[in-house]
């Protein structure tokens, strides 16, 4: 194979998109046609991010390429790990967690109770009860202060005081006051929120774009959103009307063009039209 063929069929193989799956009993990756890429090996499976993934084997977290090579070997504890974002990622080692740069290095030292990933510069951190948010140098730009913390996401961070949610900026101003039982981060502009029992979807200037009507719903991705309704979920659209209707056990967010769905106890990815490109057997 020429050289210039070699390199444009290696740097396919980099950006094509991978996707987790059980098989046997192990875990391995198939592509966006359902078929297989990285044989069944692992314990267990994350999927890629920033090209890698998370994989477990022997109880010990390593990371791999779209290859199915390992880049970091298993050696972080399996009972925290996240995916790599921003060149790190959070992991655990010896009770406490820190972040790791792609050749398994620790830059920020594990010194954490809890921690999320890097978003926009920041990651959220929990030290002695509360939650902040670190620099890449493990320095505080916002101090401990909240009961619970996620990743910036659009400008905004979701937060929790009082046992209310709501949202800041990066610089510590309370942009939309705590008060929700429950949330979702800012995506595609949108948030989803809970009020009065039900879910729905609010906008940067706390307007309701999508009235509360749902039992439960997730935050948009690819233009859409899974949101359960009478026990069942499907997929809404920005005007909250159903353009995969509601027929799931379970389903999670779109990634690459396909999201993982659960029916009649089976798991499989779908498309956007709410077809099955993989179905698990087991």
């Amino acid at each position: 194979m020429p050289e210039t063929e070699r390199k444009r069929v290696s740097s396919q193989e980099e950006t094509r998109p991978l996707f987790p799956v059980v098989m046997g009993g192990k875990a391995g990756y198939i592509d966006n046609t359902g078929k297989c890429v990285i044989r069944p090996q692992f314990d267990l499976a994350e999927k890629f991010s920033e090209g890698l993934a998370l994989v477990i084997m022997g109880g010990k977290v390593g990371y791999i390429d779209k290859t199915g090579k390992y880049v970091i070997k298993p050696q972080f504890d399996f009972t925290y790990a996240g995916a790599f974002s921003e060149g790190l990622a959070a992991v655990k080692r010896g009770g406490k967690r820190g972040y790791i740069d792609k050749m398994g290095k620790f830059v920020i030292r594990p010194q954490f109770n809890l921690i999320e990933r890097f978003s926009e510069g920041l990651a959220a951190v929990k030290k002695r009860g509360r939650w902040g948010y670190i620099d890449k140098r493990g320095k505080y730009v916002i101090n401990p202060q909240f009961d619970m913390a996620l990743p910036f996401s659009e400008g905004l961070a979701l937060i929790k005081k009082r046992s209310k949610r709501g949202y800041i900026d990066r610089m510590r101003k309370c942009v939309i006051r705590p008060q929700f039982d429950d949330a979702r981060s800012f995506s595609e502009g949108l948030a989803g929120v809970k009020i009065e029992g039900k879910w729905g979807y609010i906008d940067k200037t706390e307007k309701r774009v999508i009235n509360p009507q749902f039992d439960f719903a997730w935050g948009f991705s690819e233009g859409l959103a899974g949101a359960k309704i009478r026990g069942k979920w499907g997929y809404i659209d920005k005007t909250g009307k159903f353009v995969i209707n509601p027929q799931f056990d379970i389903a999670l967010p779109f990634s690459e063009g396909l999201a993982r769905a659960e029916f009649r106890g089976r798991w499989g990815y779908i498309d956007k039209t709410g077809k099955y490109i993989w179905k698990s057997t087991e």
